[in-house]
């Protein structure tokens, strides 16, 4: 049976699971409203580390760790890892997981890499590649502040439409058959569609939400045409981290489509941060941000069943320190899962 679907979407002739999950988020994580949730809060954002890099990478060792003891499993049990970070050359990653030593296909989406990582899992498996693989990213606020903006030293003024990065990685166990190590799945995976990078030609590096929306707004309006579907159909359409300003013309996008997703649309950055409490500005942003969500969160509501169809759709602010500097615009993506509860 072919799976390819429309355009650019798969159906997956046989689901594939989520065999477990982890999350390890920092202090300012532990403190929202999710906090309870996470598996892991760290006691400081420095996780015993000396740099803000070897603390990410730490994130990324401890949710492996743990996504792997939750579903029994050993590293010499996963046939692949799909991973990466919003760090140069991935550095996040490669330091962190290399004492698995667990084969590794790297992959950069920017803050959608939760999703592409998964799609891609999802598919080697689906493909007959592999049946566990492992999916994993992460970020740090203060790692990412270096890496794009300003040293945090030096103080500067962040507008209201700034998101903040969370510091956050989650793991997850994927798997071709239902249980695993005597555990049941969370929830399985039926279908995907991967996006395309979309550019409207924004260059305000500080308004990520606005620059990433066109590209939801993207790959949601070919989601529903390769399925003939309609918003109804969710639960939930989930976006990783668009915040106040970009679910607003995500939605605006959306309805010039002729699609209305204003009732069941939900953002990961709008959820992880308490906004009366926590100063987070336009909401929370960057890998960990929908990924640690999606372990927490999501997969709990899908397992007790108060969801059944959810459509989750990280997204993605394609830029660099270069191409900010030379005065590029900053492209978007995003990609889309339709996951589903095994109830």
């Amino acid at each position: 049976m072919n799976q390819k679907l429309g355009r650019a979407s798969v159906r997956l002739e046989r689901p594939v699971y989520i065999l477990n999950s982890a999350s390890v988020v920092g202090t300012k994580e532990g403190q929202g409203p999710l906090g309870l949730l996470f598996d892991k809060v760290g006691r400081d954002d420095m996780f015993g580390c000396k740099t803000w890099e070897e603390a990410e990478s730490a994130l990324q060792k401890e949710a492996v760790g743990l996504a792997l003891e939750k579903a029994g499993l050993r590293p010499e049990d996963i046939s692949y890892i799909f991973a990466g970070d919003l760090l140069g050359q991935s550095m996040a990653t490669s330091f962190g997981i290399s004492s698995y030593q667990i084969p590794l296909l790297g992959v950069y989406g920017a803050c959608s890499t939760c999703g592409e990582s998964l799609a891609l899992g999802a598919m080697s498996i689906a493909g007959g590649f592999a049946d566990k693989v492992a999916c994993v990213t992460s970020s740090h606020f203060a790692s990412a502040e270096k890496e794009f903006r300003f040293p945090l030293d030096y103080g500067s003024q962040r507008p209201l439409s700034a998101t903040w990065t969370v510091t956050g990685s989650g793991a997850f166990v994927l798997s071709d058959e239902p249980e695993g190590g005597g555990r049941k799945a969370r929830a399985r995976i039926s279908a995907m569609t991967v996006g395309k990078v979309v550019d409207y030609g924004l260059k305000d590096s500080m308004n990520m939400g606005a620059c990433m929306a066109p590209a939801a707004a993207s790959t949601l309006e070919q989601h529903f045409t390769d399925f003939a579907g309609q918003p109804e159909e969710y639960d939930k359409i989930i976006t990783g981290d668009l915040g106040k300003v970009g679910q607003r013309v995500l939605i605006d996008l959306l309805r010039k489509q002729g699609y209305d997703i204003s009732e069941q649309h939900m953002d990961c950055g709008l959820e992880i941060y308490d906004a009366a409490s926590q100063d987070t500005h336009a909401g929370g942003s960057g890998c960990g941000c929908s990924a640690v969500t999606l372990s927490a969160y999501i997969l709990k509501q899908l397992e007790e069943g108060n969801w059944k169809k959810v459509l989750f759709m990280p997204t993605g602010a394609l830029l660099s320190k270069t191409s900010f500097n030379e005065g590029m615009s900053v492209p978007g993506i995003a990609h889309a899962l339709v996951i589903e509860t095994i109830r």
